[in-house]
């Protein structure tokens, strides 16, 4: 019995499985990525819930700090720069508890699902931004982001691994890292956007690719298949892209102290850039759609001439069948039954029929 005739039970279980199997790969592939990097220095989740901590020491450096280190510092030490698990539950306790940040926007800093948004909190900006997983290529996770003049708090889910923290990393390794928690976060933003026009033009190609073959493939289920994939991607892309571009507008604006001038040119860059990709998106969905309606155009326009050269068959055909019907009706007077001639007559009539009709048809244009 197939999928179709499962009962509603069934199919509820096989969704859960199924999206297990999905979070148990990610995390797989997440904990593959920890793994890689931690080679390089970069250790990740020493602690529950804690992906790393490190104050910064505002000549282009940090220094790490486990749980015990982020409980005992002070502003006077330098920027705190705190990356945790959103889904855990040592790291949700903390910044309930020990945080200072008041209940209500500990809850919206836990939402699972949020999409884009910036508010101000007093002298504080709290930020819900989509980058690009590492895991999954094109599939855009939320980080959520606490900021101030002295600590910088960002959130992600175990299962998500975002490169964009890690390049921040290497560089405070470097000694060529942020200074203030204002560079860090303006680093933060344009490293997690950095990732998305490389995949846009990707998808640009691939559009491109298909417009070439258009003619060529307009009859092909797997270019049909492939224009409604890149249709998803662009409208899946766009769903947090949006958002993302009125948020990053509006944080251009926020009155908060410890944002410098040329901070805020290189957020309007970041917005800017936002802008320019969203644009994109809409014409690479407009594109598709194009390339859809040719095609539609082009399969119906082959399935007209074959319905008119079928109906020019058909009327061609319709005089001699016509004629043999009648002389193979079982009546008395059919003319030439005893003449030997007859059936010679008879087809010389059909094929002049025949004649005159294609002559009839080519000068009407309908065959």
């Amino acid at each position: 019995m197939g999928v179709e005739g499962w009962s509603g039970g069934e199919r509820a279980n096989l969704a859960r499985h199924a999206s297990a199997d999905r979070r148990r790969a990610m995390s797989d592939s997440a904990d593959k990525e920890l793994r890689r990097y931690v080679a390089r220095d970069l250790v990740y989740g020493n602690e529950p819930g804690l992906r790393f901590g490190c104050i910064l020491d505002g000549k282009g450096g940090a220094t790490n700090v486990d749980w015990a280190g982020v409980r005992r510092w002070s502003p006077e030490q330098g920027v705190l720069w705190v990356h945790i698990e959103r889904d855990n539950d040592a790291a949700a306790t903390w910044l309930r508890r020990e945080s200072g940040i008041d209940t209500v926007t500990c809850d919206a800093l836990l939402v699972e699902d949020s999409r884009p948004r910036v508010e101000d909190i007093g002298d504080a900006l709290f930020v819900v931004l989509r980058g690009i997983n590492v895991s999954e290529h094109e599939e855009l996770v939320p980080i959520h982001i606490w900021v101030d003049a002295h600590r910088v708090i960002t959130m992600r889910d175990r299962s998500s691994f975002l490169s964009a923290l890690r390049d921040i990393r290497e560089d405070l390794t470097n000694g060529k890292g942020p200074t203030t928690s204002g560079k860090l976060f303006v680093k933060v933003l344009r490293k997690i956007v950095k990732p998305v026009p490389p995949l846009l033009a990707e998808i640009d190609d691939e559009v491109d690719d298909l417009d070439e073959k258009i003619v060529a493939s307009a009859s092909s289920e797997t270019a049909r298949e492939k224009i409604g994939a890149i249709r998803r991607r662009a409208i899946h892309l766009r769903r947090y892209l949006a958002p993302q571009r009125e948020a990053l507008t509006r944080l251009q604006h926020e009155e908060v102290t410890w944002l410098t001038g040329r901070e805020r040119v290189h957020l309007r860059e970041v917005a800017d850039l936002v802008q320019r990709t969203v644009e994109n998106l809409d014409m690479i969905r407009d594109r598709t759609t194009i390339l859809h309606e040719d095609m539609a155009a082009i399969t119906a326009e082959k399935i007209a001439t074959t319905s008119n050269r079928l109906a020019a068959l058909a009327a061609v055909l319709l005089p001699p069948s016509l004629v043999a019907g009648m002389l193979g009706a079982n009546i008395g007077g059919i003319p030439g039954p005893d003449d030997p001639w007859a059936f010679v007559i008879l087809c010389l009539v059909i094929l002049a029929f025949l004649a005159t009709e294609v002559w009839v048809l080519k000068k009407f244009k309908w065959f």
